[in-house]
């Protein structure tokens, strides 16, 4: 593990980004257990309000993502600096980013279904930052081995064709199977080569005189959403917290 990490991530100059990504990640996670407690009114936490202003974290999160890219950039390539920087940055991305869906909307969406799409940009961020990591961008190393050349080679190949299996998921209908497989390569390929969506690109296109192939794809779909909605409900409920009927204040 050792010699991994001084080969791959500290050699190449990527120790700021694992350092960013990490922060990235325990931000949104302690992020979203506190605005869990505050919504279960649980806890010494309470919304933050200034003249009867609700100030949403995404604020600080601002100004951190600024102290963090600006102070990145101007500290160079200084070790202590850089490290610091990119915990800032992280810390204010994931402040950011936990509520995405509230900048995309201009609305207080956190706990309505519309907020869902804070948590699957912070799934995707993660799992690019985090490919990243794993050798998507195999630069900076000094010397390496045939083995070691063809190992990343066969990342880069692999990594681009999810890529293309996941565009096809998502021109398919199919989001979260295109999101998801960019971490998980099967997830991708199953979203790939499934019928797609009634109503996707994909199926407006190539489905429009084939009526069998729509009969089908509506069947499909209805019988999925019926199998996989509880279950997928249930599994983002525990993550993000169940969604209210109307937006409010956390």
């Amino acid at each position: 593990m050792g010699h991994w990490l001084d080969r791959n991530i500290i050699e190449p100059g990527k120790l700021p980004l694992l350092l960013a990504l990490t922060a990235f990640v325990l931000t949104f996670l302690v992020t979203r257990s506190i605005t869990r407690l505050i919504r279960a009114g649980k806890g010494p936490f309470r919304n933050v309000r200034a003249g009867g202003l609700h100030i949403h974290h995404a604020v600080p999160g601002v100004v951190l993502t600024v102290i963090g890219g600006f102070g990145a950039v101007a500290s160079g390539r200084d070790g202590l600096g850089e490290a610091v920087f990119a915990v800032i940055f992280g810390i204010g991305a994931g402040l950011v980013l936990d509520e995405f869906a509230l900048i995309l909307h201009l609305h207080d969406v956190y706990w309505t279904e519309a907020g869902r799409q804070s948590v699957e940009v912070v799934v995707l961020t993660a799992a690019l930052v985090g490919l990243l990591l794993a050798g998507f961008a195999p630069f900076g190393v000094n010397d390496l081995s045939a083995d070691e050349l063809e190992d990343r080679g066969a990342v880069i190949v692999s990594v681009a064709t999810n890529f293309l299996f996941s565009l096809v998921a998502l021109s398919k209908g199919k989001l979260r199977m295109a999101l998801y497989g960019v971490v998980v390569p099967l997830i991708a390929l199953v979203g790939a080569v499934r019928l797609a969506r009634p109503g996707s690109p994909w199926a407006r296109r190539l489905y429009r005189r084939r009526p069998r192939a729509r009969a089908r794809a509506l069947l499909r779909a209805y019988r999925h959403d019926r199998r996989w909605s509880g279950p997928s409900r249930a599994m983002q409920n525990w993550i993000a917290g169940a969604p209210d009927r109307s937006a409010g204040d956390r």
